[in-house]
């Protein structure tokens, strides 16, 4: 290149890793955003579910206190009522995994980029669901397995 003894050296070498870097902190911040929203979704969804339980719960206080009326004992009412709320958000959950199915395959038949959906995050998403509808029906429950059954049956005539 002709270069000489006590010449400035104009060879370098162009480095990306200052571009991946960048690159990595950008997607490491939408990641937290991601997870923030994530949990505001999951904290709306929680408050839905609960208000469901809790209408549930009032329809159906005139068949609780006859439940009791006929021996049901509280912890009897207590899981029927958080397997309900669980059983909910679990079938909300896997339609929420099978809209993202659907929307991965399409991107990836739209673009030119795999999308997929690892078992690991279906599990995980269906697990969580499934805490969230368990934390979510706790109180419904609860007011449903203390109802006085006397109470309870006159309340719905």
């Amino acid at each position: 290149r002709g270069v000489k003894t006590g010449e400035i050296d104009n060879f370098f070498i162009n480095l990306l890793s200052g571009f991946t870097d960048f690159l990595d902190g950008i997607i490491s911040q939408m990641n937290v955003v991601g997870w923030i929203i994530a949990g505001f979704s999951l904290l709306v969804g929680g408050f839905g579910i609960a208000n469901i339980m809790f209408v549930s719960v009032k329809e159906r206080t005139n068949l609780i206190g006859i439940q009791k009326s006929l021996g049901a004992k509280n912890k009897f009412i207590l899981l029927q009522f958080l397997f309900e709320a669980i059983i909910l958000s679990v079938i909300g959950g896997i339609i929420g995994l099978f809209l993202v199915w659907l929307i991965s395959i399409v991107l990836t038949k739209a673009l030119d980029f795999d999308f997929f959906l690892s078992v690991g995050n279906m599990i995980l998403g269906t697990s969580l669901a499934a805490v969230i509808g368990l934390i979510s029906g706790i109180v419904p429950a609860i007011s449903a397995s203390r109802l006085d059954p006397v109470e309870a049956i006159r309340t719905g005539i």
